[in-house]
């Protein structure tokens, strides 16, 4: 079931996914690129962002005793 984001949702740029993920920039486009990270959305020409709600449900979806998120 797809959850249908919430119209008030911000759009989180990269510094701040990154500061709540604990990934690393190159991390991060990897996991993105395997589909196992939530995909960035255009802002506008040259932003792009990821919605507040698809960062959270990732980092709730991971397992409670992963101790490394780098991998």
């Amino acid at each position: 079931m797809q959850i249908q984001p919430d119209p008030r949702d911000r759009i989180l740029r990269i510094k701040t996914v990154l500061a709540r993920t604990g990934l690393t920039r190159s991390t991060l486009y990897r996991k993105m690129e395997a589909g196992t990270f939530p995909k960035n959305i255009r802002i506008s020409t040259r932003c792009m962002g990821w919605r507040e709600s698809a960062i959270a449900e990732w980092l709730a979806s991971l397992p409670s005793n992963e101790p490394n998120l780098h991998s």
